[in-house]
């Protein structure tokens, strides 16, 4: 395998905090964007770049010599009451990290986004989808995943889905909407990251619901 150089935002959050130590484990290079006194919320082994991820200037110089960057930056617990701010953090990071990637001569970038359509999460899914078309416009390189739900700890009340979920798999006139929108693991989703990480896509790779679930950590 070989040893990637890693730049993420989004490094303190749910995921990013579960994905950092895979990565580690996988002999790669992490640099994670933190705001200043986030340092200690990092797991260890990565290094911490002090900077705001809504504004490019205070980390856009800082992102080489890495060859991946992997976008985290999002608000917790989305619903949608947080339109406003999905808007306010969300967009502007993408917004931001994008052109600091290209000008940082970034080989590869991986983003989280959505599955869609959907029946609801409106200002989410325009959110996300505005970022991938950044991405693609921009020309980088990408692995973007698009989950629904991920269950993992305190994210565990969908569980109370999975049975409607299997009824819907099975419905012909349900079975691509369930398979679409269906639910994945946090062990699922950090595996597809990494992953992605570890065979970096060679052109615009877009990772649905049903082969991160055929990932496993």
């Amino acid at each position: 395998m070989i040893s990637r150089n890693v730049f993420i935002t989004g490094g303190t959050g749910y995921i990013g905090q579960r994905l950092i130590p895979e990565l580690r484990k996988r002999g790669h290079t992490v640099r994670a964007l933190v705001r200043n006194g986030s340092e200690a919320k990092l797991p260890a082994g990565a290094e911490a770049i002090i900077g705001d991820p809504l504004n490019r200037e205070t980390f856009a110089d800082q992102i080489s010599p890495a060859d991946t960057f992997v976008q985290l930056v999002g608000v917790p617990h989305p619903s949608p009451a947080k339109a406003a701010q999905f808007r306010a953090i969300d967009l502007v990071s993408i917004q931001q990290s994008v052109p600091a990637a290209v000008a940082a001569g970034v080989k590869h970038f991986v983003y989280v986004s959505v599955a869609h359509p959907a029946p609801m999460m409106k200002a989410y899914i325009e959110v996300r989808s505005e970022g991938e078309r950044l991405i693609r416009q921009s020309g980088l390189r990408a692995t973007i995943l698009r989950p629904w739900y991920v269950l993992g700890p305190d994210h565990r009340w969908p569980y109370l889905l999975v049975p409607a979920y299997k009824l819907f798999e099975i419905l012909p006139a349900t079975r691509e909407s369930a398979r679409r929108l269906g639910l994945v693991t946090l062990r699922q989703m950090i595996a597809a990251l990494a992953g992605a990480v570890d065979d970096p896509s060679d052109n615009h790779h877009v990772v649905e619901v049903p082969e991160i679930r055929r990932y496993s950590a």
